[in-house]
């Protein structure tokens, strides 16, 4: 198996997760410095939002640096579906004194398309990674021809196997611990998803291609553990949250450092896709899982409203507080003190 970093031309096969909604360029920015791969998120920049994170990131590195996008299908609108959620939602703006005629805010995750490519083109950087499969062929060779390093999640290993044969040139193994959402995008059967060290040595067997463990892996301890089983480099997300450098929410950072953090599931009733989160009152009462919820990323804006008003109260009932189920790491360092600490868990050179 190939060494990731030799690919990725980092000192550390460690990479942070892209986290969109809880950090931008400067956690990418001391991650990659400290000699691992830092990541900045594009899912939720507008264009012109990502030509300055951009700008402020090369400004700030000459090291190699992951931009990562979504590549989901936008949604066609079902109005009865829409209204029936609002309807499931209305107790609660009731309670909150949410005008119950206003709007939804609008979702903002857009999937990669032609402008965003346009964007790797002028900045060209070296590793784009993709959530939720891969963009077109036609993307892809856009991508190709900007001379990055492509990357992208699996969560099976039919997703693995299609990433590969589709031009990924390294493979994220992503554990059924990881936090956020779930890279799937062969199926939305949960019951499909796997633990981390149940699916990494699969993809190290199947694969040609490099793989990369995601979900779980907190410290050098985990870290050590990914890379006894044949991974090829780690990726670590939910470790960065308390990171000085990360823009995590005080709501946010308190559930990460409470009991509450002991505790966390899949839901889809924040974007309208599987995403890992701790538990908090709209789980707990509407249920983690629902299909009344709107199509991804729909559903982002029904519950936008709640969320801000809970938020302005010092309340996280209706936040995504995306967290894996290891938050042990989660600690109040500076982002390079965190990397070159899982570090240590690599094996000798």
């Amino acid at each position: 198996m190939a060494r990731i970093h030799d690919l990725l031309r980092t000192e550390l096969p460690i990479i942070q997760a892209p986290m969109a909604g809880v950090q931008g360029h400067a956690l990418a920015v001391a991650v990659s410095n400290a000699g691992g791969l830092g990541s900045l998120p594009a899912a939720l920049l507008s264009p012109d939002a990502l030509r300055q994170e951009l700008t402020a990131l090369k400004a700030q590195t000459a090291r190699p640096f992951n931009v990562n996008f979504f590549c989901h299908e936008a949604p066609v609108p079902d109005t009865e579906r829409d209204a029936a959620w609002r309807a499931a939602l209305a107790p609660y703006r009731a309670e909150l004194g949410v005008d119950a005629a206003a709007l939804p805010v609008a979702p903002g995750r857009s999937p990669f398309s032609t402008a965003l490519a346009d964007i790797v083109a002028e900045f060209e950087p070296p590793v784009v990674s993709f959530h939720f499969g891969l963009p077109s062929a036609a993307l892809m060779q856009r991508v190709r021809a900007s001379r990055a390093v492509i990357l992208s999640s699996a969560t099976t290993l039919d997703e693995a196997l299609w990433l590969e044969a589709n031009g990924a040139d390294a493979v994220i193994a992503q554990g059924l611990e990881a936090g956020g959402h779930r890279g799937m995008f062969r199926g939305d059967d949960i019951s499909t998803q796997v633990g981390t060290f149940a699916l990494l040595p699969q993809l190290v067997r199947a694969l040609r291609v490099p793989v990369i463990a995601a979900g779980g892996i907190a410290d050098a301890q985990g870290v050590a553990a990914a890379m006894a089983l044949g991974a090829a480099g780690v990726q670590v997300g939910t470790a960065y949250l308390l990171c000085r450098e990360a823009t995590t929410s005080a709501v946010h950072r308190a559930a990460l450092q409470s009991a509450a953090a002991g505790c966390t599931a899949l839901t889809n009733l924040f974007t309208g896709r599987p995403a890992r989160g701790i538990v908090n009152r709209a789980m707990r009462e509407l249920g983690p899982m629902s299909r009344a919820v709107p199509a991804f990323p729909l559903a982002t804006g029904m519950m936008a409203p709640l969320r801000a008003k809970a938020e302005a109260l010092g309340r996280g009932d209706f936040s995504p507080l995306w967290a894996g189920q290891n938050t042990s790491g989660c600690r109040a360092v500076p982002a390079a003190q965190l990397t070159r600490e899982l570090a240590a868990g690599l094996p000798a050179r």
